[in-house]
């Protein structure tokens, strides 16, 4: 025995709980901290051309859209000097944690950022320290902005 189908025009149950994740009309859903991921090789290349500052552990590119939306989107990239795929894969997983901890305060709505990994210095660097290198990094981009 089937249970019945619900009508056509039911809704679904209304909840106190907000989305786990927002929608930035211009860009995409964002993750469960506001931020937005760059995902087309336009947006790198953007970024690519705009400021850039480099500390021990990392390059960050950074840019202010102008675009009149206030997600800030951020990107992650490892080049085959990193090392092998794992090497590389767990450079990314690194900067996508300390983007997740430092982007939300210190970031600025409107802006792209593009976090480059470093060969060894990524991986091997304490976590602590590579969330005040994103933090360093960002106070002397925003110092000239």
């Amino acid at each position: 025995m089937t249970p019945p189908e619900a009508p056509r025009d039911a809704k679904p149950p209304q909840g106190n709980t907000p989305p786990a994740v927002s929608v930035c009309p211009q860009h995409g859903p964002a993750d469960k901290s506001g931020l937005v991921t760059i995902k087309t090789r336009a947006d790198f290349l953007r970024a690519a051309r705009a400021r850039k500052q480099g500390v021990g552990s990392m390059m960050v590119q950074a840019r202010d859209r102008r675009d009149g939306t206030d997600a800030i989107r951020v990107g992650f990239t490892c080049s085959k000097k990193v090392g092998n795929a794992v090497a590389r894969n767990r450079a990314k997983r690194r900067l996508r944690a300390a983007a997740r901890d430092v982007l939300p305060a210190h970031g600025r709505p409107g802006w792209d950022y593009v976090l480059i990994g470093r060969a060894g210095d990524t991986a091997a660097r304490p976590y602590d320290m590579l969330k005040r290198d994103l933090v360093h990094a960002l106070s002397k981009l925003h110092k000239t902005a």
